[in-house]
């Protein structure tokens, strides 16, 4: 297996967790759950693998990665119901899940040959757009869209051009990935601990 695998399975696992847990209190039954799930941790990977011209898509080709998002989304409907799961735990897990997407979308998207820009593209969007998708079902302003989220999609493109960078600088491909996520990881975590934000649109009146 390789590395790039090993990443998705395991950000495919965390989506679907934060995927969970975005529907408490939401009155969502089982099956709704699991197709929340399974909406966040897909989404984005399915929009990379269609502009990419990649079919069938990723979790169609393997039904491992739906084994791994729907069986970590029953355990957590499960957990969930007799055990407290605290808000930044919840942040932790979303962090991890965006940071490994974007890395996993982007070095996808540097496989297909995409020119650079093109491939931090896809990696963002691989990053955001399921949560962006889970959100809309659950009739919510999606968190990227969000002033109070800190540095969500930013993390995620600061974390993507940096890979780009050290790509260009010929650093190893393992060691390349594991900053890159490490970086995203940091800097949402950093957003969300010190409320670092972008400034917002407001108009003058």
């Amino acid at each position: 297996m390789t590395s790039r695998y090993i990443l998705e399975q395991f950000g495919v696992g965390v989506a679907a967790v934060t995927g969970v847990m975005a529907a408490r209190g939401k009155h969502v039954d089982l099956f709704g759950v699991i197709v929340l799930a399974l909406v966040t941790a897909f989404g984005g990977g399915t929009i990379r693998d269609l502009v990419l011209g990649d079919h069938p898509v990723f979790w169609a080709k393997d039904p491992h990665y739906v084994y791994t998002a729907a069986g970590a989304a029953v355990v957590t409907f499960f957990l969930a119901r007799t055990h407290e799961i605290h808000l930044r735990s919840l942040q932790v897990a979303d962090a991890f899940a965006l940071a490994l997407f974007t890395i996993v979308g982007l070095v996808k998207a540097c496989a297909f040959h995409a020119p650079a820009p093109i491939a931090i593209m896809l990696g963002v969007t691989t990053g955001v757009a399921g949560g962006i998708l889970r959100d809309l079902l659950l009739n919510e302003i999606p968190l990227v869209f969000r002033p109070d989220i800190y540095l969500y999609a930013t993390a995620a493109f600061f974390g993507a051009v940096l890979y780009v960078v050290l790509q260009s600088a010929r650093v190893a491909h393992l060691t390349n990935m594991v900053i890159s996520v490490l970086a995203i990881l940091l800097a949402r975590l950093a957003g969300i601990q010190w409320k670092l934000a972008l400034p917002v649109f407001k108009p003058k009146d």
